[in-house]
């Protein structure tokens, strides 16, 4: 059957494998507080079926929706991207990263300051 063929295979196979995995989990997750929400009703199988079926049928369209042309092959150019990336040496991220700390705790105390001085001042002036 045509339609069960898998979209290029091989082909950016962990990238798809993965996006469908978080997708499904996030499904399920939601399946999941949607059947908390249906406890209220006292009917075992509403409260069960309904979320199961609607986990089942979100499972297929993601399946579906990963073999899409469109969208494997968007996956597939997305994995080559990432493939070109040049990521940052441990020693230029930890350089990186402390700079941003030191800016941002100087932004916020230096805001704290001019918080404090606008208090003070509507204090005297009798604003606050």
């Amino acid at each position: 059957m045509k339609n069960l063929n898998i979209y290029k295979r091989g082909q950016a196979k962990n990238t798809r494998l993965w996006t469908a995995i978080s997708a499904f989990v996030i499904c399920a997750y939601g399946c999941y507080v949607l059947h908390q929400k249906l406890t209220t009703m006292n009917n075992i199988w509403v409260e069960t079926l309904v979320p199961f079926g609607l986990c089942a049928v979100l499972g297929g369209l993601i399946a579906w929706l990963m073999n899409k042309p469109s969208v494997a092959d968007f996956l597939i150019s997305s994995e080559g991207e990432i493939k070109k990336v040049s990521w940052s040496t441990r020693k230029e991220l930890i350089s990186s990263t402390s700079v941003v700390i030191f800016v941002m705790l100087s932004i916020s105390i230096f805001l704290y300051v001019v918080d404090m001085v606008f208090v003070w001042t509507f204090d005297k002036i009798g604003l606050y």
